[in-house]
């Protein structure tokens, strides 16, 4: 498989980067994104390609079901809080969307699950953080299939990342001064549509 890698890198070392010799000098010494996204680690969605942007245009931090933690200091293991706090506090990015789609494998697996969490279960115990918005859903009445279920749950998550991206000190401030704009999208991979389902 690596020999389909290295086939692909030698297509965009003979064109890409021989084209955009210029602009990509320019960014190998600085980066400068304006918005940072918060996407799924899903192999079918691709921000670069889904947003048509060029490199340097945006910093995506991906993760299991583009969920944000909330603002805390206890834990071990903070990858998506430190890639945030490098995009906003260091890069100085004025826009952070949180990024969803359709048929997405973390929630379903959120939704499907029984309320256990396996002890040795990363992707249960990761979900965890989207699980307000699993309870929100249940508690709904017009939702009349599990496949309806996970299709609310995947966009209500979304909100709730919005909702855990204000409790960080530092994102907080810079929406109060109006320096950062927060916005959560859904695409769905089904239709090509994206929506923007919340903003603050």
């Amino acid at each position: 498989m690596i020999e389909k890698l290295i086939e692909g890198y030698g297509r965009f070392r003979d064109g890409y980067f021989k084209y955009n010799q210029s602009r990509l000098d320019q960014l190998a010494n600085k980066q400068t994104p304006e918005i940072a996204m918060i996407s799924c680690c899903d192999s079918r969605v691709d921000p670069g390609i889904l947003f048509d942007v060029e490199p340097g245009d945006l910093f995506v931090i991906r993760n299991v079901a583009n969920l944000v933690p909330p603002f805390e200091t206890k834990g071990d293991y903070h990858g998506t809080s430190a890639a945030l706090e490098f995009a906003v506090i260091s890069l100085g990015v004025k826009q952070v969307v949180v990024l969803g789609h359709a048929n997405c494998g973390g929630i379903r697996a959120l939704m499907e699950n029984n309320t256990s969490i396996k002890s040795d279960s990363f992707i249960d115990s990761w979900m965890q953080i989207a699980a307000a918005a699993k309870k929100e859903v249940l508690a709904r009445n017009d939702l009349d299939s599990d496949q309806q279920r996970i299709d609310a749950c995947e966009k209500i998550a979304i909100s709730h990342s919005l909702k855990n991206l204000m409790s960080y000190p530092w994102i907080q401030r810079r929406v109060k001064e109006n320096n950062l704009n927060l916005a959560g999208c859904y695409y769905d991979l089904r239709t090509g549509e994206l929506a923007v389902v919340d903003e603050i």
